[in-house]
């Protein structure tokens, strides 16, 4: 076992996120972008968290890992759908497990109970991610639970004045 990791016991539990996780939430995607190298322009605090992730409207549901009282891991997703599987899915956009517990399962363990949630809540039949491509260890780790590349498709963004020059666009 490396140095410094601690072992996963029984007291790990899985739960979905509730209102007042904001601070954690954000405190967990705040440790994944500076793991990912972008920690200097993430924006996203537990206002952001608190606004888009509860209530009627909420964009995303997040599954919380936790030891004891402490939580050790995040699973961010959303449902997703594609045409041309004819299904519903869940989308994971942010994957977090406290290093010293990497290696214990706690990710899988994460992946697992979203694809339970998702398919219970909205009949999910898959689940996609994207992978920074220079974050080998993801890499490695998502390979081992099967999941493929897609050569078929390319991820592109938009945002900042592009988005808002697109938003403009034959408005009025």
């Amino acid at each position: 076992k490396p140095k410094g990791t601690v072992s996963l016991d029984q007291n790990v539990t899985f739960r979905l996120a509730h209102p007042g996780d904001a601070v954690e939430i954000s405190r967990m995607l705040k440790a994944l972008a500076d793991h990912l190298g972008v920690g200097d322009v993430f924006v996203t605090g537990p206002d952001l968290v608190q606004r888009h992730g509860f209530g009627d409207n909420a964009l995303f549901q997040s599954m919380i890992a936790e030891q004891g009282a402490q939580a050790v891991g995040l699973a961010l997703f959303f449902p997703h759908f594609s045409t041309y599987r004819g299904q519903p899915g869940a989308y994971v956009q942010d994957l977090w497990v406290d290093p010293r517990l990497r290696g214990q399962e706690v990710g899988a363990k994460l992946l697992a109970r979203v694809a339970r949630h998702a398919e219970a809540e909205w009949q999910a039949g898959y689940m996609a991610l994207a992978v920074h491509i220079d974050n080998r260890d993801a890499l490695r780790f998502y390979d081992r639970l099967g999941f493929q590349e897609l050569t078929t498709d390319r991820p592109y963004v938009i945002d900042k004045e592009a988005f808002q020059q697109l938003r403009r666009l034959h408005h009025g």
